[in-house]
């Protein structure tokens, strides 16, 4: 007679079993790729990272439409400009859909423009898209807060009088003042306990889900939300970050300020102004979730950029004169540089995309899920399936860049130094889903990046001669922590 632990352990082998071969059947439904083991899939095989490193291997054994397997389930990965830009541009409706974690579906649910799909998710872009240009225009526009907090940063960075800092602190901090001026109407002081938590809650909230406790989480969420551990700090983060955003919009309700001057005053106006509308999404859990979108979506991902500028002009002090001279010959040392200035400035502006692409902070992009059946290179992609359109592989697309593993401003130039746009240009992904802040990301970028090489010579510490030029895996790939010398010129 058979005894519990061989029932038991018989149970668990027929399960798996059973397991491999719906496994199996449904990988014939799908794009070739790594066989995938049951419960986990394939994440065994990716060492439960997902590394761009990783996915480029497997574009040389299945090509450039493969799928692998997310524990039980599939995610279609497109390799090359050919295969993103047909699954992102030329059938962008189809996969404009958004696939809600686990992890981000019991954290922030679908609500406000990032996880969110369908009338959801177009009725919030639309409107998102409607207050930032609108933020454009003024006396006290989006382009003077930017001029403004660049300053700031430029004084900080003075201060230092030459000697070894890690910048990164203050341009985390300068490029969150932005966001919080688009969506609070206000800034923070580097010295508010309120806006250091909130940083630090913006970090974990975006680095939790690449760590190998967010892939657990996502596996097993049911087990997870139970169990102690770092989750649950970063939950607590969210909870924090929420609160901050309603107590805002307490303050704003109390105000009542005539003239919307933020985002939630534009979108307190919205709501009542579609109060009686059945179809409207306008709402406060919109709303709060809509900010803090916000402020995730744009504090990290232009900080770390500019973080990895200053490193390239340290590693490559040539390109770093270059852009130097540049600004100099085109600009006075009291103009305000402003956006437009990029015309007068074609290798200044060369190297600020070399450094968006050389750097590509999102490494392999945000998953999309089809909205209706499809058909991608070739293969029927159905309803409701997973799409990774690897970013990574676009910007260092052989096909595209003449030097794609070398950092390169010339990429961005044509024989005659105009500065030259590419269609694989794509670090703020393209289609429907093209990223929300693109444009704000740009002109910050550019006015913050000239008016620090304009002030200062940025150096290694005496005595330092290494650069470590790897990343930190991460939603976002952040360069190792470094200190530099800001010398005034």
């Amino acid at each position: 007679m058979l005894g519990i632990v061989e029932i038991f352990i018989a149970l668990v082998a027929s399960f798996l079993i059973l397991q491999f071969l719906k496994l199996q059947w449904m990988r014939s439904q799908l794009p070739p790729g790594p066989v995938p083991l049951p419960v986990i899939g394939n994440l065994w095989l990716l060492d439960f990272k997902l590394r761009r490193e990783t996915l480029a291997k497997l574009t040389k054994i299945y090509g450039n439409i493969y799928t692998l397997w997310m524990g039980q389930t599939p995610v279609v990965i497109l390799n090359g400009y050919k295969a993103v830009k047909e699954g992102i541009i030329t059938h962008s409706q189809e996969t404009s859909g958004r696939p809600l974690t686990p992890f981000y579906r019991d954290m922030m649910g679908e609500k406000g423009i990032f996880l969110t799909s369908g009338h959801t998710w177009k009725q919030q872009r639309r409107f998102g898209m409607m207050v930032i240009r609108s933020l454009g225009f003024g006396k006290n526009n989006l382009e003077y807060q930017i001029q403004t907090e660049a300053h700031h940063l430029l004084d900080i960075f003075a201060n230092t009088k030459g000697k070894p800092f890690d910048p990164h602190t203050f341009i985390v901090h300068a490029i969150a003042n932005i966001i919080c001026v688009v969506v609070f109407g206000h800034r923070f002081s580097s010295e508010d306990e309120s806006f250091s938590k909130l940083i630090k809650a913006i970090y974990f909230v975006i680095y939790f889900q690449a760590t190998i406790w967010g892939r657990m989480y996502d596996a097993f969420p049911w087990l997870m939300h139970y169990f102690p551990g770092p989750h649950q700090e970063v939950f607590a983060f969210n909870a924090f970050m929420h609160s901050l955003v309603m107590n805002e919009v307490q303050n704003h309700e109390r105000e009542k300020a005539g003239n919307p001057q933020d985002l939630i005053d534009f979108y307190l106006a919205q709501i009542e102004k579609t109060k009686d509308d059945p179809t409207s999404t306008f709402n406060k859990d919109n709303m709060v979730q809509t900010v803090v979108d916000l402020l995730l979506g744009g504090t990290e991902t232009t900080s770390t950029t500019l973080l990895w500028a200053l490193l390239y002009m340290v590693k490559y002090p040539g390109i770093q004169e270059r852009v130097q001279r540049e600004i100099e010959a085109a600009l006075e040392p009291s103009h305000l540089i402003s956006y437009e200035d990029r015309k007068k400035l074609p290798y200044t502006n060369a190297v600020i995309h070399e450094t968006l692409r050389y750097s590509n902070i999102t490494s392999v992009g945000v998953p999309r899920q089809c909205v209706r059946n499809t058909t991608l290179m070739g293969f029927h992609i159905k309803k409701g399936t997973l799409v990774l359109p690897n970013l990574h592989s676009v910007v260092y697309d052989a096909e595209h860049w003449e030097t794609p593993w070398k950092f390169n401003p010339n990429h961005f130039l044509d024989l005659d130094g105009n500065f030259v746009n590419k269609e694989a240009f794509l670090p703020f992904s393209a289609g429907h889903r093209v990223c929300l802040g693109e444009q704000m990301a740009r002109v910050e970028l550019f006015i913050f990046f000239t008016n620090l090489l304009r002030a200062f010579t940025f150096q290694l510490p005496e005595g330092v001669k290494e650069i470590n030029m790897e990343y930190i895996l991460g939603a976002i790939l952040q360069p190792h922590p470094y200190q530099l010398r800001a010398i005034p010129r």
